[in-house]
């Protein structure tokens, strides 16, 4: 199971990285895998408002639908149009062309920081998945 150590995580599985204008989101390697074969990703609207920890879009696999939530609040600015034709992408590579959007954080500059810092480091990760393996 991969787990970058450069990256943050939520403990609904899904992945940030720094990208221009925000954080770049996408679901692990350990979702993706829980997931079964995706065959449909709902991508959030482009200039949506999203919540942490609220539900800002769906994957369908062939075994389930499932809510991918917002790691951290802001604005949608960016989204993997490449989803639309090739939902595959998030199980051949969910830490690269498998990413799902761009979220430019909330103008709230300490709520911003409260939520990266809640988010966990990659061994606080593999010991949250640790259970589940």
């Amino acid at each position: 199971m991969e787990i970058p150590a450069e990256l943050r995580y939520s403990s609904d599985h899904e992945w940030v990285r720094p990208a221009d204008g925000g954080v770049q989101v996408g679901i692990t390697d350990f979702a993706q895998d829980a997931l079964g074969d995706v065959v449909y990703v709902e991508l959030p609207e482009i200039g949506a408002q999203v919540t942490a920890d609220e539900p800002m879009c769906e994957i369908e696999s062939t075994k389930s639908v499932s809510d991918i939530f917002a790691p951290i609040s802001g604005e949608v600015v960016e989204v993997n149009d490449t989803l639309e034709d090739e939902p595959q992408l998030v199980n051949e590579s969910p830490y690269g062309d498998g990413w799902i959007c761009v979220i430019a954080p909330t103008d709230d500059a300490s709520q911003a920081s409260a939520e990266m810092e809640a988010l966990l480091d990659a061994d606080s990760y593999a010991a949250l998945i640790a259970e589940d393996i």
